[in-house]
């Protein structure tokens, strides 16, 4: 996952930590909507710190199902989560055939067996609100964050229901990507993103072209160390359970106009609009306009619900249905994340 960096300070007014009144209470698990303006995410708190994640997942997947296609999201907490081990048997039972990193676009490290920490970029700079791999053929459905370590301060994960991102898109723009799509650009080798090598997992060059033409990216191999793609997806998809129309693309998350002005000026200047790492356009190739990816940034804050993480806390999402983000943050914290392919 890449980042759309805005500096500590530039934050949106996102609804806080709004817990409901609690729906119902069952065998030590209490259930409640975290944030009631929003109705997202349900927060499942155990009565008792001895429970476990992993066996209360294990015997709950009906349930859990129902309520992530309801909510999308659902927040564990005052379970019995303490190491990554811990979060490795709990995650391994909501996703239990794990998925390989490809086309990644950040650093992260990978602690084995499906685990990943979550992006790790200075606690500083926060990150855009995007849905994991949306711009691959086979896209993560399932995710799961955990935090074992929490920040000092801030260092939320900013969450948002991209059924509401969708309806409070006008109308004239969602129809507009609704018949083109969307077009992603990236190049690599040019010493500000990731290498070819580490977004495509070989060092083979033919590997990587066997990749592209099976996940159909068009790819121009311009050096030894600099190739280009250029892949062209669906703006709007819908849900392979709910069939409900979702806005699932990283078409504002990667456009110029999310960069620093300054940033992108220069990047620009020196490099040209073709030769950024990441690009976003319409699908027919033509220009995204600025005031247009304005407008689809105000659909997202108008739809993200924000929380602190305490220690301890699991969070499950369904990657089609909820985006997600990272607030800036203080101190020294350790999220890690997991995830599976459709």
């Amino acid at each position: 996952m890449s980042i759309s960096i805005k500096p500590a300070g530039v934050e949106s007014n996102l609804p806080n930590q709004i817990i409901g009144k609690e729906l119902f209470r069952q065998n030590d698990v209490s259930e409640s909507v975290l944030c009631e303006e929003r109705g997202f995410p349900l927060l499942l708190r155990s009565n008792s710190k001895s429970t476990s994640p992993a066996q209360w997942i294990a015997q709950n997947q009906q349930k859990i199902q129902q309520s992530l296609n309801q909510y999308g999201a659902l927040l564990l907490r005052d379970f019995q989560l303490s190491d990554e081990n811990d979060f490795r048997e709990a995650a391994n039972q909501f996703i239990p055939t794990i998925a390989k990193y490809m086309e990644g676009a950040t650093p992260r490290t990978d602690l084995g067996k499906g685990t990943y920490t979550s992006t790790e970029f200075p606690n500083e700079l926060s990150i855009a609100q995007h849905n994991e791999l949306s711009y691959v053929t086979q896209w993560p459905m399932k995710i799961a964050f955990c935090c074992l370590v929490a920040p000092e301060q801030g260092g939320a994960t900013p969450i948002a229901d991209v059924r509401q991102v969708l309806a409070f898109i006008d109308k004239d723009v969602r129809d507009k990507f609704d018949a083109l799509g969307w077009t992603l650009v990236r190049n690599f080798g040019n010493g500000l993103g990731p290498t070819w090598q580490k977004s495509f997992n070989t060092h083979d060059i033919e590997e990587v072209k066997a990749y592209c033409q099976r996940a159909e990216i068009d790819l121009e191999v311009i050096s030894e160390y600099q190739i280009r793609t250029r892949q062209t997806r669906p703006a709007i998809r819908r849900h392979i359970h709910t069939n409900e129309q979702v806005w699932f693309n990283h078409a504002a998350f990667w456009h110029p106009s999310s960069l620093c002005p300054i940033i992108r000026k220069e990047l620009v200047s020196q490099f040209g609009e073709d030769a950024l790492t990441y690009n976003t356009l319409y699908g027919d190739g033509s220009v995204i306009e600025d005031e247009v990816i304005t407008h689809i940034n105000e659909a997202y804050d108008k739809a993200t619900v924000s929380f602190p993480w305490n220690k301890g806390d699991l969070m499950l999402m369904d990657n089609m249905l909820v985006s997600h983000g990272r607030a800036h943050s203080r101190g020294r914290d350790v999220l890690l994340y997991q995830w599976v392919t459709l």
